[in-house]
């Protein structure tokens, strides 16, 4: 399928019945999307789509989030919308401003969207998106991992030194210019202000918001203060969880949200 700029978008549709969007969060493609989409594929149409310049999608230059925000919407389309979204850390931010945007999403599930909204939060460098556009462009794709690594997760070096070694970093590499536009998705929301007051009338379809028991006190706050600001949530934190949960575990929450 194609997005209104005619960029390629590439998509995998599992099951049957109700349609649900995955968007998938930094150095993801659709195939990091499949375990989860075969979880809810007996009870649901499930769409796992590559974000462009991923997988099998293309990237028509320049980038903005707004062609980002059009590309979920052909999804929408494609599924027959209005659908169901759940997204995943950045893709979750992605998802929000969708949402915010009017995009044809009927609910919304969003799982530790990065925001951060408290000045004393660890922040990101101002200028992540383009130092990874820098060293992505000019050849040097393991240094750009290694940046965003140590400076927006903030991985110790020995781990970093480690993950190099590892059979999935060249996969890494391969991808690592696209963090530069999810960086520029979390740009606004990761700078210790407030979220958008204006989501409060934007994002008004029903949103579940969760998070993992064992994830940093930051990425607590900043669910408890999207739960709070949009008028239309669930909040649920999965026990001994972080970052990621396994899709045996996410199915029946996000199944029991979806047909409630």
């Amino acid at each position: 399928m194609c997005s209104s700029d005619l960029t390629k978008i590439a998509v995998d549709r599992y099951g049957s019945g109700p349609a649900i969007a995955l968007v998938g969060g930094a150095f993801t493609d659709r195939r990091a999307l499949a375990a989860l989409a075969q979880a809810l594929a007996p009870y649901f149409t499930v769409l796992a789509y590559d974000r462009r310049g991923r997988g099998d999608s293309g990237d028509t230059p320049p980038y903005a989030v707004a062609r980002e925000i059009e590309d979920l919407a052909a999804v929408l389309a494609a599924a027959g919308g209005p659908a169901a979204v759940f997204g995943h850390s950045s893709g979750a931010g992605l998802a929000v401003l969708a949402a915010a945007d009017g995009a044809a999403i009927s609910k919304l599930a969003v799982y530790e969207a990065p925001y951060m909204v408290d000045k004393g939060d660890y922040l990101p460098p101002a200028d992540l998106a383009a130092r990874i556009t820098e060293l992505s462009s000019s050849g040097r794709r393991g240094e750009a991992v290694e940046f965003w690594m140590k400076d927006t997760i903030r991985l110790p070096a020995d781990v970093i030194a480690q993950m190099r070694q590892s059979p999935g970093w060249p996969s890494m590499e391969a991808i690592v210019h696209t963090a530069a536009y999810d960086a520029t998705i979390m740009a606004d929301q990761e700078r210790g202000d407030p979220l958008p007051a204006a989501w409060a009338t934007q994002v008004t379809v029903p949103t579940l918001i969760m998070d993992g028991e064992n994830s940093p006190a930051w990425q607590h706050r900043s669910m408890d203060a999207l739960a709070g600001l949009l008028p239309n949530t669930q909040r649920h934190t999965f026990p001994n969880a972080d970052h990621g949960v396994a899709p045996g575990v996410l199915t029946p929450v996000l199944r029991a949200f979806y047909t409630s």
